[in-house]
């Protein structure tokens, strides 16, 4: 019966979880030294032979920055998105008031050719004196001035010709940052140049020859 016992002892080990990787546990050929005792017994019993797992910082580290950097392109791929999306929406709604204005009755709230009859028009009427003047000695004569609601506000709007045409320019004051060149967008048939100076922000709409109107644009958004 004691010899079979012997023989039983490292099963049970092993039955209990712990892992002998071949040699045998013998408890009573070594005496527990001060360090030993407090080692686990599957340290024991396996000799002190198993391989420990490496750990380091950089392996997790590593694909959280992965992450964080896909996430801050997929958040500026986003606002940029909305910013096109919210250019597109008053580009659309510039051209819609464009051509509103050609309906009879609906282009100059003011109808006058006079630089110092529009402008003073306008006071009281708006939060801020728009810039007018007259470029007919530029072949662009002034024709008036009316009111017009884009973007959440009211603008103003100084209509010019030029032969046959009509030239619609939306502007307002522009929000602070740096001036930005031109952008040209043509929708059915008519033009939209864009441009934001240090003061205000311009949209010049026509059917006009479009390098007829950029040259015009240039005029209307220049500082005298």
């Amino acid at each position: 019966m004691r010899a079979s016992s012997r023989h039983t002892f490292p099963s049970a080990l092993t039955a209990a979880g712990f892992a002998t990787n071949g040699s045998r546990c013998d408890l009573r050929s070594r005496p527990a030294s001060p360090s030993s005792r407090h080692r686990p017994l599957c340290a024991i019993a396996s000799g002190g032979g198993g391989r420990r797992a490496r750990f380091s910082v950089r392996n997790v580290w590593r694909p959280l920055a992965l992450a964080a950097s896909l996430a801050v392109v997929a958040l500026g791929s986003w606002t940029l998105a909305l910013q096109r999306a919210a250019g597109a929406a008053l580009a659309d709604d510039v051209l819609a008031s464009h051509i509103r204005s050609l309906m009879p009755g609906h282009l100059t709230d003011v109808l006058s050719s006079d630089r110092h009859t529009v402008k003073p028009w306008f006071n009281g009427r708006l939060d801020f004196s728009p810039p007018v003047d007259d470029f007919a000695g530029r072949g662009y004569p002034l024709l008036g001035g009316r009111l017009d609601y884009v973007d959440g506000r009211a603008v103003a709007v100084l209509v010019y010709g030029r032969r046959q045409h009509v030239i619609n320019v939306f502007l307002w004051p522009a929000a602070r940052g740096p001036a930005s060149g031109p952008s040209t967008r043509t929708r059915q048939g008519y033009h939209e140049l864009h441009r934001t100076t240090e003061d205000y922000t311009y949209w010049v709409v026509s059917d006009l020859g479009l390098a007829e109107l950029e040259d015009f644009a240039l005029l209307a958004t220049s500082k005298p």
